[in-house]
């Protein structure tokens, strides 16, 4: 924990902040959303079907805009952009409390999906330009600050539930106005890049207007390819909170062996992400690591098949010892999941704005998590299916197996990258010592160019929550 404070400590005031900010942007969103389709079903009394229309109309409006939020920071400034976020969710989150017809859902649900879409680029590409040549180590920072609010904002939310889910929704409301009020006050102002972009059109790199720079990313065939080949990762990813939990209650017949994956998958990230980012950060180029990453993520799937991969014929447990040995595979495949996301997420982040100039970075943050959204979406279909195929054709196997193949398939495609010189290089010398105390001076206004993640969608019941980094 010294040694994560210290590294924040190195860091300019504008991304502290922003690293605090998504600590309290995880807690609000999970304060809420977990516990939104209970509320529908068991207050509101609403049918399945219009529960996942309002859950799907907040991850489209999320997803599909995106690439709208990433452009908005490039032109007009992140600053202005992540205010204008937390204060849409605020509003979202309101409606939420008071909102008893599905017009008023409908309208928190959107809200709440634009103000997603609105400040998650914008926030990666202001730390992407301010943290210079450290971006490695922001983003691992940003992981973790992300992680911490995912438990605290699950863990708040259920006591809040006692009372009322009103209360759970105007408390997350309250946290997001308190992150609008604290960035309006102290977040520093950084004004578009215009001369970069005067000098691309110069150069005829880009064309006047938001669609112009849609073209020149788009156009861009390499970051194109890094992206569809990074839709592994947010695939996996997002099994954390559908196939992994499945597998713990099959294996243990204990509906509450989820909570224990994600608390030590969430004491893993906490403990060792920073070290893993600052140690590999000098030893080897991204691609490698990211590569390397992928491959982990995939051989993850491989432990549980010890006790999913065939179907069960001794029953439920025999006592608690029986299922800590049943359960332990599981988690076994859990950490290595986690310790693939922990390699390989924080080169992807800082690889993600060096495809572009820095007058495009929020542009290719919002493409990214727009390519990388939907993947995770259409991946969790196919895992679904592959759920049910394998449980009514005696193949409880093949899920798993397709999970290990999407992550290896993945890391085959950047490790083809890597070799072909696709990626873009960076720098991997060693950077001044975080550990003893000392504050590494750092390039605040450096200009070379960051959940899940996954759709953070909650199935109903809150059963199955999607992480979001992304949130």
């Amino acid at each position: 924990m010294m040694r994560t404070l210290r590294a924040v400590r190195g860091f300019p005031l504008a991304v502290r902040l922003l690293l605090v900010n998504q600590f309290g942007v995880n807690t609000g969103f999970y304060l809420l959303i977990p516990y939104l389709a209970l509320h529908l079903d068991e207050d509101l009394g609403m049918s399945a079907a219009v529960i996942g229309m309002v859950l799907g109309v907040r991850t489209l409006s999320q997803q599909g805009l995106f690439l709208i939020g990433g452009s908005a920071a490039d032109r007009l400034g992140a600053r202005g952009v992540i205010i204008a976020g937390c204060a849409l969710r605020t509003v979202g989150f309101g409606l939420f409390a008071f909102g008893d017809d599905l017009a008023v859902l409908l309208a928190a649900s959107v809200l709440s999906g634009l103000a997603g879409a609105l400040f998650n680029p914008a926030v990666r590409a202001y730390i992407a330009l301010e943290a210079g040549d450290r971006k490695a180590e922001a983003f691992a920072l940003f992981q973790v600050f992300a992680t911490a609010g995912a438990l605290v904002g699950p863990l708040l939310g259920s006591v809040l539930l006692l009372a009322d889910f009103r209360v759970s929704a105007l408390t997350a409301a309250a946290v997001f106005g308190l992150l609008t009020v604290a960035q309006a006050l102290v977040l520093p102002a950084r004004e578009p890049d215009r001369g970069d972009r005067e000098q691309g059109r110069e150069q005829g790199r880009g064309r006047p207007g938001v669609l112009g720079d849609w073209r020149e990313v788009l156009g861009n065939r390499r970051f194109l390819a890094f992206a569809l080949a990074l839709t592994g990762l947010f695939t996996l990813e997002t099994q954390l909170y559908l196939l992994l939990p499945e597998g713990a209650r099959a294996a243990t017949g204990w509906s509450g062996a989820a909570g224990v994956l994600f608390l030590t998958g969430t004491l893993a990230t906490l403990g060792l992400q920073l070290r893993i980012t600052t140690r590999l950060k000098a030893r080897g180029s991204r691609g490698r690591w990211i590569a390397a990453g992928l491959a982990l993520t995939g051989l993850a799937f491989l432990p549980p098949l010890l006790v999913t991969g065939r179907a069960p014929a001794a029953g439920p447990p025999g006592g608690v010892a029986e299922a800590v040995l049943r359960l332990l595979p599981v988690l076994t495949g859990t950490f290595l999941l986690y310790l693939g996301v922990m390699v390989a997420q924080p080169f992807v982040m800082e690889l993600i704005p060096a495809f572009a100039r820095p007058a495009l970075t929020g542009t290719c943050f919002g493409l990214f998590f727009m390519v990388s959204g939907l993947a995770a979406a259409a991946g969790n279909t196919g895992i679904g299916w592959a759920m049910d195929a394998g449980a009514s054709g005696g193949r409880p196997w093949l899920p798993w197996l397709c999970c290990c193949a999407i992550g290896l398939a993945s890391a085959a495609a950047v490790a083809v990258l890597h070799r072909r010189s696709v990626l873009p290089e960076t720098e991997t010398g060693t950077e001044p010592e975080t550990e003893t105390g000392t504050e590494p001076e750092t390039e605040t206004g450096t200009e070379s160019g960051a959940h899940p993640r996954p759709s953070d969608g909650a199935p109903r019941g809150g059963t199955h929550r999607a992480r979001e980094t992304v949130s």
